[in-house]
């Protein structure tokens, strides 16, 4: 008896394995979607003159315009708390807007945030304030650039370029961006969300591996 018991736990077992890890990831919960085609960066050049796409990248998008200094603690807020912890998945990067005569201003931040952790996949790209604002109210949110082009907000774009947020944030509803001056606000709800984007990409990889090799 306990031998067809053997035989049966060692059948039932990897099978049972298989389906609660195939239920997670079709029932994964996602970082809703509010709102859809964020424009790309076409308009604009990284510091050596590169492109910069959001296109299969999952992108935290930040805006300094012509104020850099202004904002340099924001970035190194999101480097101890985001960056660091974050940067080693392959198709992370965080992508920072800022006008032509913010290059010099650029390449100092570049500078301290490699103190904190190897900055290559945190681009400044360059572009007109035109464009700056035009990127901006392609994310459908409920704010404003300042008179410098420039916001505290930070936004998390999907490999498809959607903007990922909260629908139902206790704090404001709708939560389009996270305010990098706030160290609370980056450090619990923009760090926790950021993990379920990384997680929903990586256990799509892992199903589509799996799909592979079936």
């Amino acid at each position: 008896m306990k031998k067809y018991l053997v035989l049966i736990v060692l059948f039932l077992l990897p099978i049972s394995v298989y389906l609660f890890f195939a239920t997670g990831i079709n029932n994964f919960v996602k970082l809703p979607i509010v709102s859809e085609g964020v424009s790309e960066l076409s308009a604009f050049k990284a510091i050596d003159g590169s492109p910069i796409r959001l296109e299969n990248k999952i992108t935290v998008l930040l805006f300094f315009g012509n104020s850099v200094d202004a904002r340099k603690a924001n970035a190194f807020n999101l480097a101890h708390k985001i960056y660091k912890k974050n940067h080693q998945f392959e198709e992370f990067q965080f992508v920072t807007l800022i006008t032509e005569d913010q290059r010099e201003a650029a390449q100092e931040v570049t500078l301290k945030l490699a103190e904190i952790e190897n900055p290559e996949h945190w681009q400044f790209a360059i572009g007109s304030a035109m464009a700056i604002e035009d990127v901006y109210k392609s994310l459908q949110t409920s704010g404003t650039l300042n008179d410098n082009f420039a916001s505290d907000k930070v936004f998390i774009i999907d490999k498809e370029k959607n903007l990922r947020g909260r629908t139902d944030d206790e704090d404001y509803g709708t939560l389009y961006g996270y305010n990098a001056a706030d160290y609370a606000e980056i450090n619990n709800k923009m760090s926790d969300d950021i993990k379920i984007v990384l997680a929903e990409y990586r256990l799509a990889l892992k199903k589509y591996s799996s799909n592979r090799e079936i």
